[in-house]
């Protein structure tokens, strides 16, 4: 499994080529993220952008590389 806790900053989502294949789940992630507007500068917080990411990551139904939790506050590992 990948280094969850590197995996933070600019984040293009994308369908095909990706860096990362991502569950989202309901409970027990691998990774707690916020999406952010700026300051994507730790673990778990997310500047979703359109081009120039530091990781493309495609979200997937199952055989995902990790699982995410979408949260609003208190981003990171769980």
């Amino acid at each position: 499994m990948a280094d969850v806790s590197q995996i933070y900053g600019k984040i293009q989502l994308v369908d095909s080529f990706p860096d990362y294949k991502v569950e989202v789940v309901d409970s027990f992630p691998d990774l707690k993220v916020q999406k952010v507007d700026s300051f994507a500068d730790s673990c778990g917080k997310w500047e979703i952008v359109d081009s120039f990411p530091d990781f493309k990551i495609q979200i997937v139904d199952s055989f995902g590389d990790f699982k995410i939790q979408w949260v609003d506050s208190f981003p990171g590992l769980p």
